[in-house]
């Protein structure tokens, strides 16, 4: 069993050092908004991408909304090819239609926009009606699609864990673009490790005292990725 990916979610370059002291290996960033919150000004997002030699995914989402219209989704193209040309690794996006279900057609158009560039699915599959059916749809292949950020409910992983781990459990395919957020745990990461979850993501985790007030810490970060690099050895 390789080495599990810790993702970092930061919000400005002062995050920067924390992470690449502590040993991130991806950084996710995007500025407070509900949810996994909104893009960032392209300056900010210069000043991180161009900061750090680590791979920066940035958010696509220009309001709280989960659906997109046709003039948003041609200003998130143009902000996309300009975040792809500043440098980001990638971007993270994600939508739903009317009925609370993956709207594949629109991430798959978007994503044709970007050849070749990965992209995550933000916490919108938390807010589905039928999660075993947004999955279904997410693993049967989307092009540059390797993360799946997800909770396991919109209240996250204090109420949703024992859904994800179910899923990574009973699906490879899941477990293969699982990425768990909104809240995990040092308890959860043994057992979503076993079940084949390969990258994680903490954000209030390594940040002294959970607030957004302070700067992502070099310590809090090591010691998310020695548990990580432990418990790959135990599960292996």
């Amino acid at each position: 069993m390789g080495r599990a990916l810790l993702e970092v979610a930061v919000l400005h370059a002062r995050d920067l050092p924390g992470c690449e002291q502590g040993g991130a290996d991806r950084l996710s960033l995007a500025v407070e908004g509900e949810g996994d919150g909104r893009s960032p000004d392209l300056a900010l997002a210069a000043s991180v991408i161009r900061g750090t030699e680590l791979p920066v995914r940035v958010m696509l989402r220009t309001d709280d909304s989960l659906t997109t219209t046709g003039g948003k989704f041609l200003r998130l193209v143009r902000l996309a090819e300009e975040l792809v040309s500043l440098g980001a690794e990638g971007v993270e996006l994600g939508f739903l239609d009317a009925d609370l279900e993956v709207d594949g057609d629109t991430c798959r158009a978007l994503a044709a926009t970007l050849p070749g560039v990965p992209w995550t699915f933000h916490r919108a599959i938390d807010h589905v009606l039928e999660p075993v059916r947004a999955w279904r749809a997410l693993t049967a292949g989307l092009p540059g699609l390797t993360a799946v950020r997800s909770g396991g409910s919109p209240q996250g992983m204090s109420h949703g864990y024992d859904d994800l781990l179910t899923l990574a459990e009973s699906d490879p395919d899941v477990a293969r673009l699982l990425l768990p957020a909104g809240g995990l745990r040092p308890e959860h990461v043994p057992w979503l490790l076993r079940a084949g979850v390969r990258q994680l993501h903490v954000d209030l985790q390594v940040r002294p005292g959970s607030t957004t007030r302070s700067y992502v810490d070099a310590d809090y970060v090591r010691s998310w990725r020695l548990m990580l690099d432990d418990a790959a050895s135990r599960s292996a």
